[in-house]
């Protein structure tokens, strides 16, 4: 159930895990302390108490989103329940988009054979890898 009452104060690291950004508290933690997470543009804590109308930016994956914070919650619901609790900004999907969009030319790009290489030609490739 989202917290209406503005004296309820709810940590960063337990919001992005209710948002369902992070499969685990400690997760949401130990992103937020390698500076995959910004709250208002600035380098947080996990302990940071998070405020409706905040943007916060999340790494997840190759992916960064832009999130304004609508509903504060420390109760991880349903994922449509999760979703209420913030809103995408318009850059952010449009960037995410053009990166998921560059992520899917490079994989054309890149070769991939049709079939795993059998036990000679592995070791062809090691030998030519390596020089033997």
């Amino acid at each position: 159930m989202p917290k209406n009452n503005a004296q309820e104060e709810v940590r960063l690291d337990k919001w992005l895990w209710a948002a369902r950004f992070y499969k685990t508290r400690s997760i949401a933690r130990s992103m937020i302390e390698g500076g995959k997470v910004d709250y208002n543009g600035v380098k947080a804590k996990p302990s940071r108490t998070v405020e409706i109308g905040a943007l916060v930016k999340i790494l997840q994956g190759n992916v960064r989103k832009e999130v304004e914070i609508l509903k504060i919650s420390d109760v991880r619901g349903p994922a449509v329940q999760a979703q209420t609790l913030y809103q995408e900004t318009e850059e952010s999907i449009k960037l995410r988009e053009k990166q998921l969009e560059q992520i899917k030319i490079n994989a054309l790009l890149a070769p991939h054979p049709d079939e795993k290489p059998n036990k000679k030609e592995r070791r062809a490739l090691i030998s030519m890898k390596y020089g033997w």
